[in-house]
């Protein structure tokens, strides 16, 4: 029994390690793609687009061994629970670095296109809360601290403000000169990217709660007020 349990924890360990792996290249993407935008950085969002790759196959070695860690071990309750929130974790990240992929993809397509610098400012002050989010709530589930995945899960509606205020401030762009058009449009998309990175940091702490407590959070989240977050 003693050895079954010691190769468990070693299982566990494992899935940690490469969930681990997976948030570190997650939260580089996510920063990288944000300066190759803002410095229409071509080489920049190239590196980041070649990390997703490794990104995808750490999520494919979760899956599979936690399936066969089910298979070999039979967990029940809260060991089970891991496994599943490894599961979870790992399907959040991979998307993560989709979506970072997708703003580095928006970085070369714009090119040397007419831009507005300014236009830029609103998305970096996206992607810092986003990397913050990210950053706690991968901290949440290393420790396993329901309160501050809790913190994560509302603060969500501050990423959710901050995107409404991108989206106006982008159309107002548009509107003062016909030649931001095609600029701002493709930052309405990256916008989106990091309202939904916010998302997936949203999903991670409901994760972390379902591990520890084996219940889950509620299925409406906090909704935004009528003031964004202050820039």
């Amino acid at each position: 029994m003693e050895h079954t349990v010691k190769s468990f924890d070693k299982d566990l360990e494992a899935l940690g390690r490469r969930i681990a792996e997976m948030g570190g290249i997650a939260e580089k993407m996510i920063s990288d793609a944000t300066d190759a935008l803002a410095g229409l950085d071509i080489d920049l969002a190239r590196a980041t687009i070649a990390l997703d790759p490794r990104l995808d196959a750490l999520q494919r070695e979760v899956e599979e061994n936690a399936i066969l860690t089910i298979a070999r071990r039979q967990p029940l309750a809260v060991d089970l629970r891991e496994i599943v929130g490894a599961i979870r974790v790992a399907g959040d990240l991979e998307r993560v670095g989709d979506l970072a992929k997708n703003i580095a993809k928006r970085a070369i397509k714009i090119g040397a296109e007419h831009h507005l610098e300014r236009a830029t400012i609103g998305l970096r002050h996206m992607q810092e809360i986003a990397s913050l989010q990210m950053k706690d709530v991968l901290d949440a589930y290393a420790a396993r601290d329901v309160e501050r995945a809790q913190a994560v899960w509302k603060r969500d509606v501050d990423l959710d403000l901050l995107d409404d205020s991108v989206f106006r401030d982008l159309l107002t762009f548009m509107m003062e000169d016909p030649r931001n058009i095609s600029f701002c449009t493709h930052l309405l998309f990256c916008s989106k990217n990091f309202e939904r990175i916010g998302d997936h940091a949203t999903n991670i702490a409901e994760t972390v709660f379902y591990i520890v407590t084996g219940a889950t959070m509620p299925t409406e989240r906090p909704r935004p007020s009528s003031t964004p977050p202050a820039a």
